[in-house]
């Protein structure tokens, strides 16, 4: 399945923001996630969803700020970003794990499936 993201952009800290990754198939059936690449940064774990929506997972930055959704009635999946902080600018990816495979996972070797990433900017 191939992965589209959109809704980066450059925002204020503090703001708002929802990213949107729209897959080219059906996704029902695998578990999701987002990852983000910092400026001189590794690639790192952001946030999962299970294949039903039902189970989440965060890394500890983001927690209480970031939702991450899915509608898989529309082969799409969304990180809404609240509360943007400076440290939060980063190219941010979705990944789609291979059908089966129904949970979120924060480990991106265990993903098959790549956007090409779209950037957010926080500014302070």
């Amino acid at each position: 399945v191939q992965l589209v993201e959109s809704g980066g952009g450059l925002v204020q800290a503090g703001a708002s923001l929802t990213l949107s990754c729209a897959a080219s198939g059906y996704i029902g059936s695998s578990g999701m996630a987002w990852f983000r690449r910092r400026p001189g940064k590794e690639r790192e774990f952001v946030a999962a969803i299970n294949s039903g929506g039902t189970g989440t997972s965060y890394t500890d930055s983001v927690k209480g700020r970031f939702t991450i959704s899915r509608d898989n009635g529309k082969n799409a999946m969304y990180l809404l970003m609240s509360k943007l902080k400076p440290e939060d600018t980063a190219v941010y990816s979705c990944a789609a794990r291979n059908p089966g495979y129904y949970t979120g996972s924060s480990y991106s070797l265990e993903y098959g499936s790549w956007g090409q990433g779209t950037q957010v900017t926080v500014s302070s």
